[in-house]
């Protein structure tokens, strides 16, 4: 039995955990919350109490925090000390990044680690917490061949499609961006659409089923607009992370002077939805921007 280390237990680090136990693989945990890794040591896997714990003991260590901030945190520990993952790791050991941040920070990331003697894989993921719980979700990977040497066995108990996407970190982060540009449009469009409809008098329900069954359905439509029938917005990615996210979309396009109008204008809707004090709930809230509209309510 192996050993693979694993830092964030939200919706989807706590099914890629689950997923990699359900392969066989010794899972060691760490979370800020300690009850979060008691509980999933209750399941079978083991709680470590601080990140040098947790590196000491793993050769492939995988981080699946909110932001670049928290990944910092997760490498170096707090300033001045070592109390980061990246110092107890031994040397050959691989850090798997699974975040969504800037390129660039990813980029830098993995010039530092070389120069420890870590190996370093840029793996942003997308799928939701369903299909990272049932080991299908979708893995954008770069990385040198001794990290995917390292890590395959694992990349593979947690997703159902790894895209290998060259041997360097950066174009893992660079894809990951393009599809949350594409994800948090969805959204925006999927709760506009919903909103005219109930502006409009239409039944929620009977919409939900004709957009599904025709050629405007999206994923997200599908996936999101069932939260807001539901009236449960219950955060399984929260507002406030399209906010970030599509914060860095505009980022890196503006590094280019490239235009995005409709990424410009979904992330001023999270921005409106946010500062309307819904930041912290599922992104479906987006939809609460919109007045005169009656939205369902949770049973």
């Amino acid at each position: 039995m192996s050993t693979v280390g694993l830092i964030g237990l939200g919706a989807m680090g706590a099914g890629m955990a689950g997923s990699l136990w359900r392969a066989g693989h010794q899972v060691r945990v760490y979370d800020v919350r300690p009850e979060a890794a008691q509980a999933f040591a209750a399941q079978g896997g083991v709680a470590c109490t601080s990140l040098a714990e947790l590196g000491a003991a793993c050769q492939v260590v995988i981080s699946v925090v909110v932001n670049a901030e928290q990944t910092e945190q997760v490498l170096w520990g707090e300033p001045g000390s070592d109390s980061g993952v990246a110092h107890a790791m031994k040397p050959g050991s691989t850090f798997v990044m699974c975040s969504t941040v800037a390129p660039q920070r990813s980029i830098e990331w993995e010039q530092a680690l070389q120069a420890m003697g870590l190996h370093y894989l840029d793996a942003p993921i997308s799928g939701g917490a369903a299909r990272a719980a049932s080991g299908e979700m979708t893995m954008m990977t770069a990385g040198s061949a001794q990290a995917y040497a390292q890590t395959q066995t694992y990349l593979d108990a947690m997703a159902g499609k790894v895209y290998k996407l060259g041997d360097r970190a950066g174009n893992g982060s660079k894809v990951k961006i393009i599809n949350q540009l594409l994800a948090g449009v969805h959204i925006a469009a999927a709760a506009e659409a919903m909103a005219l409809g109930l502006r409009a008098g239409v039944e929620a329900n009977e919409l939900y089923e004709v957009i599904t069954h025709s050629a405007g359905n999206s994923w997200m439509f599908e996936n999101r607009m069932a939260h807001v029938l539901a009236g449960d917005y219950t955060p399984l990615s929260a507002v406030d992370i399209f906010v970030k996210d599509l914060g860095l979309v505009l980022d890196t396009a503006r590094a280019s002077k490239f235009p995005l109008p409709l990424a410009s204008t979904a992330h001023q809707m999270f921005m409106q939805a946010s500062s309307a004090g819904h930041g912290r709930e599922d992104d479906s809230a987006v939809i609460k921007i919109f007045p005169g509209i009656e939205l369902p309510q949770k049973d």
